[in-house]
């Protein structure tokens, strides 16, 4: 099994990159959601209400972040913002402290999604912690909903479309799904349909990394990432017809974090060592079995 692409998200919820190779830190690859798009009141928000989001393109150029819309054109936005205010930021069941950017980048955000909006930075200096459930007791993770990375396996997605193309055999449009719905930062070649569900500590070339627990689907996956539309129930209805908690993990799905009608697809994950970094090509081999109940 092989590393077959990475990425990075550096503005939650806006478009990815695609790289070549990523340091891996201890809150997930480097530049991975360091930034975020909240209200005034610093309450964040996601694709699942604002699903234009997906439309914006992010780049990096040397120290800065390049966004571009295709009604608003593009804004150079430095890495840190000039005079940034500290705010508290809420993004899940965390609160943290988060630079924030004002004057034309969160007017130029705000124009472009049509709600008022600000850019917020989490610096070096503040700590979001894990789920106290996976937390080894430094387990951080930046922006991301959870946790520092997600990895599916082709396979997997393989597995899915085969599903979509059985249930509506006489659609009149390609209803298979690119894994971009999904927004892993590694994808796997060479591996089984769900054979993810299965690990529970990973080498990918000289970086670790423990498989703490699957990753809940919501609303996000329905978005068409290209156009930042929501498109129809699919794939998370086919999704949730045979990859509920209850079924794919039935006598311990609450030792993995999930409620009985978790929609699972991916696995998140926690690095063991940081400070390496993996590359496409890179070999994968699995280190520990996740146990399940006799």
């Amino acid at each position: 099994m092989t590393v077959s692409s990475i990425s990075i998200y550096p503005i939650k919820s806006l478009k990815g990159i695609a790289l070549n190779e990523a340091v891996v830190e201890k809150r997930g690859l480097r530049f991975d959601r360091r930034w975020m798009l909240t209200d005034r009141d610093g309450m964040f928000f996601t694709q699942r209400e604002t699903p234009k989001m997906a439309a914006i393109a992010v780049r990096l150029d040397g120290g800065q972040l390049i966004v571009e819309s295709e009604a608003a054109g593009s804004l150079n936005i430095p890495f840190e913002p000039d005079r940034g205010e500290r705010q508290r930021v809420v993004v899940w069941q965390s609160e943290v402290d988060a630079l924030a950017y004002g004057g034309a980048v969160s007017e130029w955000f705000s124009d472009v999604l049509g709600r008022g909006c600000r850019l917020v930075l989490m610096p070096e200096s503040s700590e979001r912690h894990v789920s106290e459930k996976f937390d080894r007791g430094g387990d951080i993770v930046s922006f991301a909903d959870g946790y520092p990375l997600l990895l599916i396996g082709e396979g997997s997605l393989a597995g899915l479309n085969e599903r979509l193309e059985e249930n509506y055999p006489d659609a009149d449009k390609d209803v298979r799904v690119p894994m971009n719905r999904f927004r892993p930062n590694l994808v796997v070649q060479g591996s089984d349909p769900f054979e993810e569900d299965n690990w529970s500590k990973i080498r990918v070339g000289e970086a670790i990394f423990w498989v703490v627990k699957p990753c809940a689907r919501c609303a996000i996956t329905t978005v068409e990432q290209s156009t930042g539309e929501f498109d129809g129930p699919e794939p998370l209805k086919t999704l949730a017809s045979f990859r509920m908690a209850k079924d794919v993990f039935p006598s311990n799905f609450e030792s993995l974090g999930q409620t009985a009608n978790a929609v699972l697809f991916g696995e998140n994950l926690i690095p063991e060592n940081p400070g390496t970094t993996i590359r496409v090509g890179d070999e994968i081999e699995v280190l520990e079995a996740r146990k399940r109940p006799d």
